[in-house]
């Protein structure tokens, strides 16, 4: 979807938790943002808020209490019906959600070993660098 809007971007900012599956310490995630990066051709800056802090996310305030009040009271008896409550949320303020069902089929307990971890071109900042990073694409896609 943002490929289409901003044809010319060369950068992407990701703030995420410091939990789950984009967790700061996780090796798949670092590695999978990096073949993202080198896929799109776009910088990836990721900044975690550090543990306990969720709750600044200004994302989960904007988007999440609107789509949580779209489907208040509404069974949730499929992904189907999810994806759909989800993309028919909007605000009179011009929210407009898009949102897609991933069919895909991941495999679990994926491992990842020391060499592929340091094939990731991942410069830390300098400020809490473990949490606050970015991975550059290589110079083919620039």
């Amino acid at each position: 979807m943002g490929q289409a809007r901003y044809p010319e971007t060369s950068a992407l900012l990701i703030c995420a938790d410091s939990g789950g599956s984009n967790g700061y310490r996780l090796r798949l995630w670092k590695v999978e943002l990096n073949r993202f990066a080198q896929e799109t051709g776009l910088r990836v800056t990721v900044c975690h808020f550090p543990p306990g802090t969720s709750k600044w996310n200004k994302v989960e305030h904007s988007l999440f209490s609107h789509i949580t009040m779209n489907w208040r009271g509404r069974p949730l008896i499929s992904h189907d019906v999810i994806v759909k409550l989800i993309a028919s949320t909007s605000t009179r303020s011009g929210l407009r959600v898009k949102a897609g069902l991933d069919r895909g089929r991941y495999p679990e307990g994926v491992k990842v070993i020391d060499s592929e971890l340091q094939k990731v071109p991942l410069m830390p900042h300098p400020f809490h660098g473990e949490w606050n990073y970015t991975i550059e694409p290589s110079m083919s896609h620039m």
